[in-house]
C-alpha cells in the first residue's frame, strides 16, 4: 500500500470515535495518591489492557478499517499487539488476515492473534525482519498490506485515548507517550497540539532501540543493524519514513528509557494499580521513575499502552 499523502489531524482523531468498535473506547482512567506522593508528581494513567486484546491497538486497527474498506485478504508484520487489532478489525469484516511475526515474539501474543482468526506465520529474527518479509508477501501476492505507523487512519484511532484524556480531566503539563512505530505517538500528539497546546508532548523510546527516537531527533533515517531492550513493543529497527516526519510534527521532546527503569515502572503499575503492563506500555511512566526530580508538581498523562506478556517480569 502506497504511503498517504495526508498527516494525522485533529479532525481525524474526533471522526474515529464512531468508527472504533466500541469495546476499545472509554478505557479506565486511573491515579495513585500514594504513587504521587512517592515520585512527586500528579500521575494520570490511561488503562489501555482494560480492553479484549490488552493493548490500544484496536483503536487504529478498528478505525483503518472502517475508514479505508480494504476488499480481500490483509496482510502486516506485527510484534503482537496491532496483529491482535487487525485480527479483531477484519474478523468483524470477514477479511482473511496474515500476520507475519519474529520467530522470537511473545509466544502469548501469537496465541491470541491465532485464537482471533489470524494466520500467524514465523520470520525472522525481530519483528523488522518479519515486518519486511509480510511486504514482500503482500506484494508477490496482489494482498493488501497495512504498516503500522505508515498510514493517518491508524494514528487516529490512537489518538482517541488522549482525546478521551482531556475530556475526562484538566490540563496537562505533558504527556509521556510511548514511541515504538509512531502510530500512538503521532496520534496522541496531533490531539494534545490541537486542544491543549501547552502540554508538553514527550515521546518515549527503549535505550536498547534508539532508531526511531533519533530519527524524530535529526530526520535522518538509519535502519540499526539490532535491538537490545524487554521492551518488543517499541523495539523498532527500521524508522518509517512517514511515521517519522508525522512524529516530527508533534513532539517537543525524545526521551530514552532504560530497561531497569521499565522494569521499576512496571513493578510500580502492579503494586499500586494492580494493572500488568508490558515493558513497552510502561514507557511513560519509566522516564518518570528514571528521574524524579524533572518531574517534580507536574500533572502527567501517562498512557498504559498495553498488557501482553507470558509472564510477570
Amino acid at each position: 500500500m502506497a504511503e498517504p499523502a495526508l498527516f494525522p489531524t485533529a479532525e481525524g482523531v474526533a471522526a474515529a470515535v464512531a468508527r472504533i468498535d466500541p469495546v476499545f473506547l472509554n478505557t479506565p482512567i486511573w491515579d495513585s495518591p500514594v504513587l504521587d506522593d512517592a515520585l512527586g508528581a500528579r500521575l494520570v494513567f490511561k488503562d489501555e489492557t482494560d480492553n479484549p486484546i490488552r493493548s490500544f491497538k484496536g483503536r487504529g486497527a478498528t478505525n483503518f478499517v472502517a475508514a479505508r474498506q480494504p476488499g480481500g485478504a490483509l496482510v502486516c508484520g506485527s510484534a503482537g499487539n496491532f496483529g491482535q487489532g487487525l485480527a479483531w478489525a477484519a474478523r468483524g469484516r470477514g477479511l482473511p488476515l496474515i500476520v507475519f511475526a519474529a520467530e522470537t515474539a511473545v509466544v502469548s501474543k501469537v496465541e491470541a492473534m491465532r485464537r482471533l482468526g489470524a494466520e500467524v506465520r514465523l520470520f525472522g529474527r525481530d519483528y523488522d525482519a518479519a515486518k519486511a518479509e509480510a511486504a514482500a508477501y503482500a506484494a508477490r501476492e496482489g494482498l493488501t498490506y497495512v504498516e503500522d505507523g505508515a498510514d493517518p487512519a491508524i494514528a487516529e484511532g490512537a489518538g482517541t485515548l488522549a482525546l478521551e484524556m482531556t475530556e475526562a480531566e484538566d490540563a496537562f503539563d505533558a504527556v509521556l507517550v510511548p514511541l515504538g512505530n509512531g502510530a500512538l505517538a503521532a496520534g496522541v500528539g496531533t490531539w494534545f497540539r490541537h486542544v491543549s497546546p501547552s502540554t508538553w508532548v514527550i515521546l518515549v523510546a527503549a535505550a536498547g532501540a534508539p532508531a526511531m527516537a533519533d530519527a524524530v531527533r535529526t530526520g535522518r533515517i538509519e535502519v540499526a543493524g539490532g535491538v537490545s531492550t524487554i521492551a518488543d513493543g517499541i523495539a523498532v529497527r527500521a524508522p518509517i519514513p512517514y511515521a517519522v516526519e508525522a512524529c516530527r510534527r508533534i513532539a517537543d521532546e525524545v526521551l530514552l528509557v532504560d530497561d531497569r527503569s521499565i522494569l521499576g515502572a512496571m513493578a510500580l503499575v502492579r503494586d499500586h494499580l494492580d494493572i500488568v503492563v508490558e515493558p513497552a506500555g510502561a514507557a511513560g511512566l519509566a522516564v518518570v521513575v528514571a528521574d524524579p526530580d524533572r518531574w517534580l508538581g507536574m500533572k502527567l498523562a501517562i498512557p498504559l499502552c498495553g498488557g501482553n506478556v507470558d509472564e510477570p517480569l
